[in-house]
């Protein structure tokens, strides 16, 4: 498997080697791809770290004959450089919410989608905001309300299909609590087992206040102390109220940790410190991938979901913004989808990452059928033998009970301060 760099304590990730390491592929094409790397057109590329890979850069490369330089951030590090930092970056690669915060800045550019290939097979969830015809949208900052803007110039968000797009769609997920049975040794079945008080000290939350605010707002909810009319926009009374019971919970010794990166997570869980946690997909994958039990648990209330996209920085033109969307076109071809499918996220053009999957990989990621053969991930470590059934299930099972999305508040900054003494109580 590939050696990661470390960075912000993410050494599993990306991360070529800061914001100013590039990936060299042996063996590239001498063909269309070397007009790209005879242009030596470099693309710097700032993300959270969910989807920021070495194996994606070298690959890019050697297809394309575009270098990728990879940054890998914690959430509001991304914000902020984003927002603030205009010219470190060409291609942010972040989330939804995230859109919220810095697209009024001006930073990023409206995406012209006649120039997106496979702008059609977008999934729906990131177009009308409907998963089926017949879907809820759920609570919170759901993709489609901040996915389409005016116009070239656009400022503000549409909830119609534009032709302009904040962001261009890769993948997203249904979220959920990781647990470890093993040493749990009983089903669990309810958010609010993350405050039970028999996994004192041995519980965590992520400390990403837009993040870990509704993951709290699930809990709230599951253990019956308040139904929110809406947990993605919620007032300062009910933010008073939510941080309140984990604060409480905090000073009774509930958490062992507050993690950011994504091998903090895995640390924590791998080493049996925590047993019951907020965790993202490749998290589980990778305490898996040791050979350790890690559940991404199902529960009853469902999911709270993310959607992640690309945008580009209001500073391309020319040849370098033709590269960008040129490597959008080809992320969103195949290849990335499928091997981020493996990582068990859904990849927002499913029917192009189907033809990088085999049929039994495509059946228990994406349909929920039990593996006819071994199930392993990206760097080839056994996940799964035969028999086995994706946790929660098939797509429209998982992103069919999701209950919120990751969240931009109009009480933002009361909120993030709240998060803050939380986080220092």
């Amino acid at each position: 498997m590939t050696k990661y760099t470390k960075k912000n304590g993410l050494s599993r990730r990306t991360l070529l080697k800061g914001a100013a390491a590039s990936v060299t592929a042996a063996g590239a094409s001498l063909s269309a791809p070397m007009l790209w790397a005879q242009s030596n057109i470099v693309l710097r590329q700032a993300g959270t770290g969910v989807s920021a890979f070495n194996e994606i850069a070298e690959k890019a490369f050697e297809d394309l004959g575009i270098t990728l330089e990879m940054t890998a951030l914690d959430s509001d590090s991304v914000t902020q450089r984003v927002a603030t930092q205009a010219n470190s970056f060409d291609i942010a690669d972040i989330e939804y919410w995230i859109c919220k915060k810095v697209w009024p800045t001006g930073n990023l550019q409206a995406m012209d989608t006649s120039r997106i290939t496979n702008y059609d097979k977008i999934a729906g969830t990131f177009r009308s905001g409907k998963l089926t015809p017949t879907s809820e949208i759920a609570q919170g900052t759901a993709p489609h309300t901040v996915g389409f803007t005016t116009g070239v110039d656009g400022t503000e968000f549409v909830q119609e299909e534009s032709g302009w797009m904040t962001l261009i769609p890769t993948i997203y997920n249904a979220d959920t609590l990781g647990i470890r049975p093993d040493l749990i040794g009983r089903p669990i079945s309810n958010w609010s087992e993350l405050l039970n008080p028999e996994f004192a000290g041995k519980a965590s939350i992520l400390d990403i206040s837009s993040i870990g605010i509704m993951d709290m707002a699930m809990v709230v909810e599951s253990m019956g102390e308040y139904q929110y009319p809406d947990k993605g926009n919620m007032t300062r009374e009910e933010i008073d109220l939510t941080i309140g019971i984990f604060t409480e919970a905090k000073q009774n010794g509930q958490f062992r940790a507050f993690w950011k990166s994504f091998d903090e997570s895995v640390n924590l869980m791998a080493s049996g410190e925590v047993v019951i946690q907020s965790m993202w997909s490749p998290a589980i994958t990778a305490v898996r991938s040791q050979g350790i039990p890690c559940v991404y648990q199902p529960l009853e209330e469902g999911y709270r979901s993310w959607g992640g996209g690309m945008g580009l920085a209001a500073t391309l033109e020319g040849a370098k913004l033709d590269a960008a969307y040129e490597y959008i076109n080809w992320y969103l071809s195949g290849w990335v989808g499928g091997f981020l499918m493996r990582q068990g996220y859904y990849s927002a053009v499913p029917e192009t990452s189907k033809l990088f999957m085999s049929e039994d990989e495509w059946g228990y990621w994406y349909e929920g059928k039990e593996s006819m053969g071994d199930i392993v991930a990206p760097g080839g470590q056994l996940l799964e033998g035969p028999g086995a059934v994706r946790d929660g299930g098939s797509f429209l099972d998982r992103m069919g009970a999701v209950a919120c999305w990751n969240s931009v508040m109009d009480e933002n900054q009361y909120m993030v301060r709240k998060w803050n003494e939380f986080i220092a109580a």
